[in-house]
């Protein structure tokens, strides 16, 4: 069974987006070995200057850098990354756990990730050019990992 790890930065502080992950990790139980790993966001001041805000996404990455694995398979969500379908997601999953028993998708922070971090991401992923709150993102991330699985198994639940 696969492990994945969705690696993020900060806290979920809506309760309507803690009850949407419940939902989904729930459902997830039979399909996956699922971890949410949640990092301290890197306090900055309201108006951060080029400088503070390279310092911020350094020690966010670096953070999340101490999250992964050897031998994960490392999915970046990053604007520049490539917009798949969710059949293409489903059929990305399904390779992986064929070559890895753990898949890291990470979600930075509001200032993005590192360089470092995103070239030792095996694979950069986009949810589209809209801009959406990290939070958010978490919520659309989880729920399309879970329709990944029910695509592979052939459900209904993937119309």
């Amino acid at each position: 069974m696969l492990s994945v790890n969705i690696i993020c930065v900060g806290k979920l502080k809506e309760s309507y987006l803690r009850d949407a992950i419940d939902e989904y990790s729930k459902r997830m139980r039979t399909l996956c070995r699922l971890s949410i790993i949640e990092l301290p966001e890197e306090r900055s001041s309201d108006d951060p200057s080029a400088a503070e805000i390279g310092r911020v996404i350094s020690a966010e990455s670096e953070r999340i850098m101490q999250k992964l694995g050897k031998g994960d398979y490392v999915i970046a969500m990053c604007v520049e990354g490539r917009n798949i379908s969710s059949e293409e997601l489903s059929a990305k999953l399904e390779d992986i756990s064929m070559r890895s028993s753990t898949v890291d998708l990470i979600i930075g922070g509001s200032w993005g990730l590192s360089d470092e971090l995103k070239s030792r991401a095996d694979f950069k992923l986009s949810m589209g050019k809209m801009t959406f709150p990290h939070q958010l993102c978490r919520v659309m991330l989880l729920e399309q990992v879970y329709r990944a699985f029910q695509i592979s198994k052939g459900t209904k639940y993937h119309k």
